[in-house]
């Protein structure tokens, strides 16, 4: 198994804390504009682009609408979903999963960039990176320098299409100038997240305390389940001295 050049991490549930938060906003927004949408349902739907899964949702609700009542019906629910998403990150304790500064520490000691990828559009996105203070030494594009915590932050409204596309993960690769898929490891903590990694062609890795368990996740492709960023540190280290 080679040492990877690039780590590309998901962030809400994987490098950021989550304790269902997003999907409360979610569902907040879900009823607030009328749509119907179970806890399980959007459980399903973590991970995704979020502007996609209420155009998905209201689909399933209602059927073939014509596109321009559709498109209201989602511009509505997304709106809402963003004033409830941004106040929340506004005022929320943010904070880093368990072992994932100490394994940031670790892969640059190493050499290895890191990227994030996100089902967040950018105006959240960033408001996490500031209050985490891993937006320091971020240029306008979201590259880091040497002395950043991060290489690269990537949004789901930056690519055109979310996941499990995989499109920001192949952005990463270009943007990092990584050519090889077999020097890529992918980490999320949602089926969306594997499955990205999968179609991407690289090491899939999934978490599996963040927002679903070892059993849910199990139910896809992937390329090993690990109980915390804590175990995948201890694997790369195993690696090196493998």
């Amino acid at each position: 198994m080679p040492f990877p050049k690039l780590v590309v991490f998901d962030m809400a549930g994987t490098t950021v804390r989550d304790e269902h938060e997003v999907e409360v906003c979610f569902a907040e927004a879900a009823a607030a504009t009328g749509l119907l949408a179970t806890p399980a349902r959007i459980l399903a739907a973590q991970g995704q682009a979020k502007r996609a899964v209420f155009e998905q949702l209201w689909q399933e609700q209602l059927g073939d609408l014509p596109a321009t009542e559709l498109a209201t019906r989602v511009e509505h629910s997304y709106q809402v979903f963003r004033e409830v998403l941004e106040a929340h990150y506004r005022q929320a304790d943010v904070q880093p999963t368990a072992g994932c500064l100490d394994l940031f520490v670790f892969l640059k000691s190493q050499g290895v960039r890191i990227a994030l990828t996100t089902g967040f559009y950018r105006t959240v996105t960033d408001l996490i990176l500031q209050r985490l203070g891993w937006d320091l030494g971020l240029d306008a594009r979201r590259r880091g320098n040497r002395d950043a915590i991060i290489d690269l932050s990537i949004a789901s409204d930056e690519v055109p299409a979310g996941r499990p596309a995989p499109l920001m993960i192949q952005r990463a690769m270009q943007e990092l100038a990584i050519t090889n898929p077999a020097h890529v490891w992918n980490v999320g903590d949602t089926p969306s997240d594997l499955e990205s990694g999968r179609r991407a062609g690289v090491r899939s890795l999934g978490v599996v305390n963040g927002t679903h368990t070892r059993a849910q996740l199990a139910a896809c492709p992937n390329d090993g389940l690990l109980a915390s960023l804590t175990e995948l540190h201890q694997q790369l280290q195993g690696v090196l001295v493998a």
